[in-house]
């Protein structure tokens, strides 16, 4: 089924909120804990809805119903402190609803972000995630993302991809 990404507002915090803490709990709860409720509380995640961040997959452009959500940011100075601004997009918080889980909505949000990137005129597409993740890593490669650097990050290390972004 194609999904339709559009950029979350205000109305969408709920949806983007409940989206992220289905995803913490599912990963929580498979003995993989990645984000904590702080990442996700809703003082935080309406600034970032307000500055335009979250983007929502939709099955539907007339339904309210939400596929799954990414945060686009156009610099990253915690994790790709030695990247210039205004030369990348970097994705943060890809989140898939359970019920579409296996369902194409990580490809076509990586897919969306990548058009984003090309339409702001940025060479990369960048993004990080626990080293440790294998399965994860592996969609990220499979989308063609190549690994830039692992760094290590106090018990345990980051792993940072790259996606050229052809003009």
């Amino acid at each position: 089924m194609p999904l339709h990404i559009e950029q979350a507002s205000a109305s969408d915090l709920q949806a983007v909120i409940s989206t992220l803490q289905e995803a913490a709990h599912w990963l929580q709860n498979a003995g993989r804990p990645l984000w904590s409720a702080t990442e996700f509380g809703p003082e935080r995640v309406s600034r970032e809805v307000s500055a335009g961040a979250y983007w929502l997959a939709r099955p539907d452009r007339s339904r309210s119903e939400v596929a799954g959500v990414m945060r686009l940011d156009l610099e990253d100075p915690h994790c790709w402190p030695e990247i210039a601004p205004g030369t990348s997009v970097y994705l943060h918080k890809l989140a898939v609803r359970r019920t579409w889980a296996g369902q194409g909505v990580s490809t076509a949000l990586l897919d969306f972000a990548r058009e984003r990137a090309r339409a702001l005129q940025l060479s990369h597409l960048r993004l990080d995630c626990v080293a440790d993740r294998k399965a994860l890593r592996t969609i990220y490669e499979r989308f063609g993302f190549v690994l830039h650097s692992e760094v290590p990050k106090g018990n345990w290390a980051l792993a940072r991809y790259e996606l050229a972004v052809p003009a």
